[in-house]
């Protein structure tokens, strides 16, 4: 289930075996709001005793890392909270021109995410990003309406597909506590973008040069390609704003004089 956490530890104290899991959550192997395996499965994994397992446990329960609950197992907590109701994600909502601000703060991490991913991929990772690919590829060629909200959530899970294949986790958990602001980010762009079919070909062929150029090991051109692909989409959401703020203008001139 987790590659490499068989390995034995050097130590079985609680602290360690705290730590070790600590590990395996920053690593995203185990994630928010996931079930941990069994004490059973993990102690065999941890090599551990089942008496320093629990208190690892405990120490994890103490600093808030995960939340048990009685005949549910043990929990991974939201690792950060409050971002749904913070005010400040409450402005960024309502705002439409922080979309730019967020498409420059993804060119900034998913451009070295994609990097670091065509670097770092193993095995498992490039299966993982294959099959989010597949799964947005094959639902936009299915020919059928498009969802958009199906869709930014298939577009997103590739993205952060490849972002968990960079192995930094600062950099994963980083853009996790930025998923309802990116999923806006990415809803706006197939809202705004994907009736279009200019940009939907474009997108489409962006999303092709990224996905080959980090299946194929190409550090560079995955940076770039994600790069030119965040770039792409900002062009063509200036465009649109521009077009429809001519047209409001249009529709002033039209009203004051009519």
């Amino acid at each position: 289930m987790f590659q490499g956490s068989e390995q034995m530890l050097p130590m079985r104290t609680p602290d360690a075996v705290a730590a070790r899991l600590e590990r395996l959550i920053l690593d995203g192997v185990f994630r928010p709001g996931q079930l941990l395996p069994s004490e059973r499965r993990l102690c065999d994994r941890l090599g551990v005793s089942r008496t320093s397992l629990r208190e690892g446990l405990r120490v994890l329960r103490s600093k808030g890392i995960i939340v048990t609950r009685q005949g549910r197992g043990s929990v991974v907590a939201e690792l950060v909270t409050g971002r749904d109701d913070s005010p400040l994600m409450h402005l960024f909502r309502d705002h439409p021109r922080t979309l730019f601000d967020l498409l420059e703060v993804r060119s900034l991490l998913e451009g070295e995410s994609a990097r670091l991913a065509a670097e770092r991929a193993t095995p498992a990772d490039r299966v993982m990003i294959q099959r989010r690919y597949e799964a947005m590829a094959e639902y936009v060629e299915a020919g059928e309406e498009i969802d958009v909200e199906r869709l930014a959530h298939l577009d997103h899970a590739f993205h952060l597909a490849i972002c968990q294949a960079s192995h930094n986790p600062v950099l994963v958990h980083t853009l996790q506590s930025l998923t309802d602001l990116l999923l806006s980010s990415v809803f706006a762009s197939v809202k705004n973008l994907y009736h279009r079919e200019v940009p939907r070909q474009m997108i489409n062929r962006q999303h092709a040069r990224l996905h080959r150029a980090v299946m194929e090991g190409k550090p560079e051109a995955a940076r770039r390609a994600a790069l030119d692909h965040l770039a792409g989409i900002e062009a063509q959401l200036r465009e649109i704003e521009a077009e429809d703020q001519r047209l409001e203008r249009s529709a002033m001139r039209l009203k004051e004089w009519g």
